[in-house]
């Protein structure tokens, strides 16, 4: 079991690395919190579209149709109702099948067109000077504000045409070349402090924080891997794109830890916690 899991890492590590991490060294996925590069420590899976609805079982559990149009990448059964436990174990469209985790992103508009995404990639990052635990089971992380009608920090989101797009990283979507090498890309990146406890907390954040040039605070003392989901587009964006969430500002994703629990161990343990170069 632990062959196939490296295999398939090998092979979504390829695809990772034309994934579209933005160029500048603050927004790359692959460097430290506070800009400066090392060899990276980390492991990505690519994940396939799933499905759309308007559920989100994280702000909105057991509430159907009460969010905004979402689009999903990995567990194939989430829903309103879906709780960690009712997760665990189901179809996938991430090409590690262990990573049954949810995924999910507001949807991308062009006109009144809602845009299937080519694919999404998570990577899977540590940030921390000290090595980092796996997430717990059941953690629930949101990153972004889908509220926000003013650029956000670009530690946390930003739009990009791809590393090949030669655009710089942008709160507002850009207009990118096009095709295969420059299409339009959203990352969101997630806090990797957690604070030893809670799984979720009543505004969903507060039990998360980010790291400050490599070390977590002391309210939030758990260093936990840094997810940044990195969204590719099959179009050039423009100023008719937005997100169902309202504008171009709103950027935000949300995850559940659905993972085969051993699988995610073995991962950090392999890719995260080596010894540093």
């Amino acid at each position: 079991m632990r062959r196939t899991w490296l295999v398939l890492l090998l092979l979504t590590l390829g695809a990772a690395a034309n994934a579209g991490a933005a160029a500048g060294a603050a927004q790359n996925p692959l460097h430290r919190d506070d800009g400066r590069p090392h060899r990276p420590l980390y492991f990505a899976v690519a994940c396939a579209f799933s499905h759309r609805n308007t559920d989100d079982p994280i702000v909105y559990p057991g509430q159907s149709g009460r969010s905004h149009d979402h689009t999903f990448f990995g567990n194939t059964t989430t829903n309103a109702s879906s709780t960690p436990g009712s997760l665990r174990g189901e179809p996938t469209t991430c090409r590690l099948p262990e990573d049954t985790a949810a995924y999910w992103a507001p949807t991308l508009f062009v006109g009144d067109q809602p845009i299937e995404p080519t694919r999404a990639t998570v990577y899977y990052v540590r940030r921390t000077l000290e090595p980092v635990e796996p997430f717990p089971a059941g953690l629930k992380i949101i990153a972004g504000d889908a509220r926000a009608t003013s650029a956000q920090s670009q530690r946390v989101t930003f739009w990009s045409c791809g590393v090949y797009g030669r655009v710089a990283p942008s709160s507002s979507v850009p207009a990118c070349a096009g095709g295969r090498r420059s299409a339009l890309h959203l990352q969101v990146n997630f806090p990797n402090c957690w604070d030893g406890s809670r799984l979720d907390s009543a505004n969903h954040k507060s039990h998360m924080t980010y790291s400050v040039s490599g070390s977590c605070p002391e309210s939030h003392p758990v260093e936990v891997p840094a997810i940044s989901l990195i969204i590719r587009y099959p179009v050039a964006g423009g100023q008719d794109a937005e997100l169902s969430s309202g504008g171009q500002f709103s950027g935000h994703a949300d995850f559940v830890n659905a993972w085969d629990q051993d699988a995610l161990e073995f991962l950090v343990d392999r890719y995260l916690n080596r010894v540093r170069s």
